[in-house]
């Protein structure tokens, strides 16, 4: 694995889902396309407790602590439990941010790590190497459906017409 590859990717990537979620207003942060959908205020929750909950705090255990248990976690139960839709788009970006900026500097801090080391978690063995790249495709796919939401926000400001000239989505 190419770590400092990886690394670049994780730092870019705060800035990319800065990017697309900055200034939105809160009405807007807060629309979801369906009621089973995220909102963008959603996702930017979720990718806040991720960063904060799991994916530091799970490579640190692969690493460093194989004999303990990470706390659990329920992401999709979060949503609602935490009423993540009724917070502050700005106080939760920051939130990630800085929270970003702690999981790069412990990254930053690691002597050698051992990609390879395996962990025996409840739903089989993971590598940290693993852990790792599924941090950095974490991000891959909410930038994904920040993209999509703004897309189907788009779609229904833009109507009657249509946005198909553009290409097909």
């Amino acid at each position: 694995m190419d770590y400092a590859y990886m690394l670049l990717q994780l730092s870019q990537n705060s800035r990319r889902i800065e990017a697309l979620v900055r200034d939105i207003p809160l009405e807007q942060a807060r629309w979801k396309p369906a009621p089973e959908s995220w909102s963008i205020l959603e996702v930017v929750n979720h990718l806040l407790d991720e960063e904060r909950e799991d994916f530091r705090v799970r490579l640190d255990i692969i690493l460093h602590h194989p004999d303990q248990q990470p706390a659990p976690i329920d992401p999709q139960g979060w949503v609602t439990a935490r009423a993540y839709n009724q917070r502050e788009l700005e106080t939760s970006l920051q939130g990630y941010l800085d929270e970003r900026q702690k999981s790069l500097e412990w990254l930053r801090s690691l002597d050698d790590p051992d990609w390879k080391k395996e962990y025996a978690a409840p739903f089989g063995s993971i590598k940290a190497g693993d852990m790792f790249a599924a941090w950095v495709t974490q991000d891959q796919l909410h930038m994904r459906q920040l993209v999509e939401i703004q897309r189907a926000n788009l779609e229904l400001q833009a109507k009657p017409y249509r946005l198909d000239y553009a290409g097909e989505w």
